[in-house]
């Protein structure tokens, strides 16, 4: 049989044999010598149950009054013979079980090298250390968890926490303990390390136990409190910051996101979310938490963070979870809410720029185009139009986005700024997407850049209109106007004043978009007026890459500088006066019976210099006479004959003279 003694310090100490002390023996095959580990944490191997001071006894039942179990060497001894002799048989086979135990299992850490003056009366208590923050001492009524090694004053353990792997679970102060222990754990810290020199008579007097503890024994304890806590405890909250816009707080119902630490009293760590890379998400307050952080939870602000001390009785009370926490354990719970909502929660919206002018807001069914920044609830980021340079354009009601957004864009102006809060059930729910986790409230501050309808048309506003307005723009007539393009919110796209000199066209003829054709009709010289083209009469879901946007809609002001009204649909050359009857003649100059294109051009020029004819205004005449002549050269062969020249009003419907 091998028993393990502590390390002695050099001339002695108080729980250590003197130097002259000879070694134990030892059982043949095991080791001579044993030296304890090094301090072990508590809080690793936690999952047993609560054993007496020499075999293992079950789970205390402290918090319903006395525990039923057998003595142990902190027990306060039993007053009758009978009582004695009955705690005798019941221990002496489990303390020589105790006392086999390999030295690996020794780690109860080393005594002190100092021992002060003791006269045995009362009991030593010596305090090797203690933690700097200490914000709970232990009194009489408590229920602390301590892990503790026993010793003679020669060394020789009899008893140790640390070869079970489980701390020591016991109220204090209640009769539960030897009277020196009672008294020697009062007014101790968690993390605090004593000494603790127990007289005979605070401990199991000139009785002792039989095999055990001889009788009129000094004991010696190196005790290491881990936990304390009382019957009549709450949980205990400390919030070390909140934000300062706190709008909402968690309520019962709620289902919240949040990050957390979770550790022992002493510090040590049983459990973390940020480790996971995963908050946890649950709902508060319907018994899906354990009730102390059910209550712990409420009233936090996104953002917020605090420290939730839960005592046993509200969390894993007795048995522990099974797993990293043992019974009769306080949790401290260091958590930061992340997100917070309500089932029945809908959509917020909060207006933070409305442009002075409204002239119409959104509806069910229209194109927007707008930019937005998207964010959880904690302010993380998790998309954004800007930072690809480009709005993102839907229709809105219609389901081509989340639920929340389809009814956060209804109403809005352009110009309009708005924060659109979305529950995550209008959201993206459980499953979440992407960057976005499941159960995420979403915030997406929007900027409407324009919208329109398919069934829009072209919008003309007229600033201004001269008092004499009586030749009015058509089909044909060619034009020459200012103009500054912009998009809906402002945003100017070209000018020609900018570039000084005036924009022509022959209108009608597609030199421009179709809405701008629509907007320059019906106008007269010095007019002014704002056309609004939608993009199906613009540049439509492509744009002008560089330039205009797909699905713009376009603002165009315009002022009509000049207008030369144009020929006749389907003319490009009239005569202003009769036609000569020998038209044919006159062009033939040489007479050979053949007009060649120079001829045909030469001739055609010379009657629109002299006021006799006059050409389609706004194009090159060249091409307008090489396609009159083309018209005229009925075979192709290059060359007009007498029967192949015909004037307009000779042509038949199916041919249309240019």
């Amino acid at each position: 049989m091998t028993f393990c003694s502590p390390p002695l310090p050099s001339g002695g100490g108080p729980f250590g044999a003197p130097p002259s002390l000879p070694p134990l023996p030892s059982e043949p095959g095991s080791s001579s010598s044993c030296s304890l580990q090094e301090e072990k944490r508590p809080g690793f191997l936690l999952l047993a149950r609560p054993f007496s001071t020499f075999a293992a006894l079950g789970s205390s039942r402290a918090l319903h009054g006395r525990p039923r179990r057998r003595p142990s060497a902190m027990d306060r001894p039993s007053s009758t013979p009978a009582r004695r002799r009955r705690r005798q048989r019941r221990c002496c086979w489990p303390l020589l079980a105790a006392l086999l135990v390999s030295c690996v299992a020794c780690q109860a850490p080393p005594v002190p090298a100092a021992e002060p003056e003791w006269d045995g009366k009362d009991v030593l208590v010596q305090s090797s250390s203690a933690p700097e923050r200490c914000p709970r001492a232990v009194r009489s009524g408590d229920f602390v968890r301590y892990h503790y090694h026993g010793t003679f004053p020669d060394g020789r353990k009899f008893d140790s926490s640390y070869d079970r792997s489980s701390t020591f679970n016991v109220y204090v102060g209640k009769g539960q303990l030897i009277a020196g222990m009672d008294k020697a754990l009062l007014g101790m810290c968690v993390n605090e390390r004593r000494f603790v020199k127990i007289p005979p008579h605070l401990g199991y007097g000139s009785e002792g136990v039989s095999g055990v503890i001889p009788a009129n024994s000094v004991l010696h304890f190196d005790v290491l409190l881990i936990d304390i806590w009382n019957a009549e405890d709450q949980i205990q909250i400390q919030t070390y910051h909140k934000p300062e816009n706190c709008t909402r707080t968690i309520q019962v119902s709620d289902f919240v996101r949040y990050h957390y630490n979770g550790t022992f009293l002493d510090g040590t760590l049983f459990d973390s979310s940020h480790n996971r890379m995963r908050t946890y998400d649950t709902y508060v307050g319907i018994g899906w938490l354990i009730p102390g952080m059910d209550k712990g939870l409420l009233g936090m602000c996104v953002g917020e963070k605090r420290i939730i001390t839960v005592p046993p009785f509200l969390a894993y009370g007795e048995d522990g979870d099974g797993k990293e926490i043992p019974g009769q354990a306080s949790l401290v719970f260091d958590v930061a809410l992340l997100d917070l909502h309500n089932p029945k929660d809908s959509i917020t919206v909060e207006t933070q720029y409305m442009p002075e002018s409204c002239d119409r807001k959104s509806q069910v069914g229209d194109f927007l185009r707008y930019h937005y920044n998207g964010t959880l609830l904690d302010g993380t980021l998790f998309d954004s139009s800007y930072s690809r340079n480009h709005t993102y354009d839907t229709y809105i009601g219609k389901g081509y986005v989340i639920a929340g957004m389809d009814e956060g864009l209804l109403g809005v102006c352009i110009g309009e700024k708005r924060r659109i809060t979305i529950p995550p059930h209008l959201g993206y729910g459980e499953e979440g997407t992407g960057k976005i986790p499941g159960s995420a409230v979403l915030v997406f501050d929007i900027h409407v850049i324009d919208f329109h309808n398919p069934s829009d048309s072209v919008a003309i506003t007229v600033l201004y209109k001269p008092n004499n307005c009586s030749i009015l723009s058509k089909k044909g007539d060619y034009l020459k106007y200012h103009y500054n393009a912009s998009l809906l919110d402002g945003t100017l796209l070209d000018s020609t004043l900018s570039l000084g000199k005036t924009y022509n066209i022959v209108l009608g003829s597609g030199q421009v978009v179709l809405g701008m054709d629509m907007g320059l009709r019906d106008m007269c010289v010095g007019e002014k007026r704002t056309v609004v083209i939608p993009p199906h009469f613009g540049y439509g879901e492509t744009g002008v890459e560089g330039e205009v946007p797909g699905s713009a809609v376009l603002v165009f002001d315009i002022e009509l500088l000049e207008l030369v009204s144009g020929l006749p649909e389907g003319y490009m050359f009239v005569w202003h006066g009769d036609v000569s009857p020998n038209l044919f003649e006159e062009i033939d100059k040489d007479n050979n019976g053949e007009v060649l294109l120079d001829e045909f051009s030469v001739y055609i020029h010379e009657q629109v210099n002299a006021g006799k004819g006059k050409l389609a205004p706004g194009f090159d005449s060249e091409i307008i006479v090489k396609n009159m002549f083309s018209n005229q050269d009925r075979n192709g062969d290059g060359k007009i004959t007498a029967e192949e020249f015909k004037l307009k009003d000779q042509e038949s419907k199916t041919h249309d003279e240019l």
